[in-house]
């Protein structure tokens, strides 16, 4: 059994990588740690951009702090809103190394593992949370095939092969304004409007044990 007898969730973030100085999703989840949603303690943990090593630390922190949910955020350069995953998928493709060196190319994440696992949360429920505080969110069907899928796969792998009442799933970010000015055209988000998003996406995970159907139109 846990030491933590209060009910907790885990969030993610990474260190920077390619060449960036920070990651939004550590500057995130840093602001997060030690908050109480619905109840629940939020624990965070600095992931390292490494293939592999990236699960290991992650599962890691979900033996130590037993979280009944666990959500890990990670930078999308490029992408202009908050982008709830929906699917991970069993291959590691990347476009550049790793901050280790490492670049598989086209190998599995678990060897022999299913091909793609979804999302246990509560996606759609999420979503319409978040679009009706007026935060820019969508549904995303693709996580890449870099380390951000890799430990996506690898958390849902994790949950779904130890038996654990825990649900988990990944969300991506924009760059912060600072990073987006060294990227002309980027799109950015504030990091107040990332935490308050990021707290709804949290509350809604905690709440709601069955997804909701939006109509067309909704989820992008």
């Amino acid at each position: 059994m846990s030491s933590y007898s209060k009910p907790c969730v885990l969030v993610t973030g990474f260190t920077p990588f390619g060449g960036e100085s920070i990651n939004p999703s550590w500057q995130l989840a840093q602001l997060l740690e030690g908050e109480t949603i619905e109840g629940h303690l939020i624990h965070t943990k600095e992931l390292p951009c490494e293939f592999d090593k990236s699960i290991e630390s992650l599962t890691q922190a979900i033996d130590k702090y037993h979280p009944s949910i666990v959500i890990c955020l990670g930078q999308a350069g490029g992408r202009c809103d908050i982008s709830i995953e929906r699917i991970a998928i069993n291959v590691n493709d990347a476009r550049i190394a790793d901050n280790a060196g490492n670049q598989p190319i086209d190998t599995p994440v678990v060897t022999h593992g299913p091909d793609a696992y979804f999302a246990s949360l509560p996606i759609k429920s999420m979503l319409s949370s978040a679009l009706q505080a007026g935060v820019p969110a969508s549904i995303s069907n693709t996580a890449g095939t870099y380390v951000c899928n890799h430990v996506m796969y690898g958390l849902l792998h994790y949950l779904s092969t130890h038996d654990l009442a825990c649900r988990g799933g990944f969300v991506h970010i924009p760059y912060l304004p600072s990073q987006a000015a060294h990227h002309p055209g980027a799109p950015s988000m504030d990091i107040d409007t990332l935490v308050k998003g990021i707290k709804i996406l949290l509350t809604s995970a905690i709440t709601q044990k069955q997804d909701i159907k939006l109509v067309a139109g909704t989820t992008h």
